[in-house]
């Protein structure tokens, strides 16, 4: 358990959930399952590759809830498991049901959360990977099936995650900074962020409303229920919001 912990438990499953909503009216039951599976394992590599490159500044924050932080995880354990994970991540996705068009662009979508750990967090670029992983990823179990890819879905994917980036950062944003972290996020501030992130939210509800206008109804009282609960306490609810909006998005774009 310590291990899935530090793999940042909740975005991981989404994801994995994500993407097997999308799968499985392409795929059977047990491509599906493998598919989820594979895009599993991406996730851990993104989750365990960050918390190996912030160590030390989650020591500085006291991120206790952290197991490499706390003590219940070793360094160089958590090490091991991302490089035998690696070509497991690797082999799924090729190999797997994805295939090599399908499984080649979900290895794309892993690099971008990989280089967000290690380069772009730091940078005025750090949305970039968010809207290119998540404009990405709705396309590859279409890919994979050998069928043409529904565009506004990446369009949606695009402003979500970039939504979601910016959600995100505003628990820590103070603690960020003072360590030199400095994404767009933390050089906009706190203000700028949260409604950068409520703009891109409602973006991608009207958009997905447009395209299903027989759900357009729930998912735009959804989207101000959700936004009302967030502008009353940012720090605590922005991200797990935006998580559960997302979830609501894809049951729309999908069934």
């Amino acid at each position: 358990m310590k291990y899935l912990r530090a793999s940042h438990l909740a975005p991981t499953l989404l994801v994995s959930a994500l993407c097997f909503i999308f799968a499985k009216p392409l795929f059977t039951l047990t491509d599906t399952i493998l598919i989820s599976f594979t895009i599993f394992t991406g996730q851990l590599l993104v989750g365990w590759s960050n918390d190996l490159i912030d160590y030390e500044s989650d020591l500085a924050q006291q991120r206790v809830e952290k197991p490499l932080v706390n003590g219940e995880l070793g360094f160089n354990s958590l090490r091991l498991a991302l490089f035998i994970n690696l070509p497991i991540c690797i082999a799924m996705s090729l190999i797997g049901p994805l295939g090599f068009r399908g499984g080649s662009l979900h290895l794309f979508c892993v690099g971008c959360g990989i280089a967000y750990n290690f380069y772009f967090k730091r940078t005025i670029a750090s949305p970039l990977p968010y809207a290119l992983a998540f404009a990405v990823l709705p396309a590859v179990p279409y890919l994979a099936s050998n069928q043409s890819p529904i565009y506004w879905m990446s369009v949606a994917g695009a402003l979500f995650g970039t939504s979601a980036h910016f959600a995100n950062v505003l628990k820590d944003m103070e603690s960020d900074r003072s360590l030199g972290i400095a994404g767009l996020p933390q050089r906009l501030g706190a203000s700028v962020s949260l409604g950068i992130s409520l703009l891109l939210l409602a973006l991608t509800t009207l958009l997905i409303s447009y395209y299903r206008q027989d759900l357009a109804i729930i998912l735009i009282l959804s989207w101000l229920i959700g936004t009302f609960v967030i502008i009353r306490n940012p720090i605590k609810y922005a991200f797990s919001i935006v998580m559960a909006l997302a979830v609501l998005n894809v049951f729309a774009m999908a069934l």
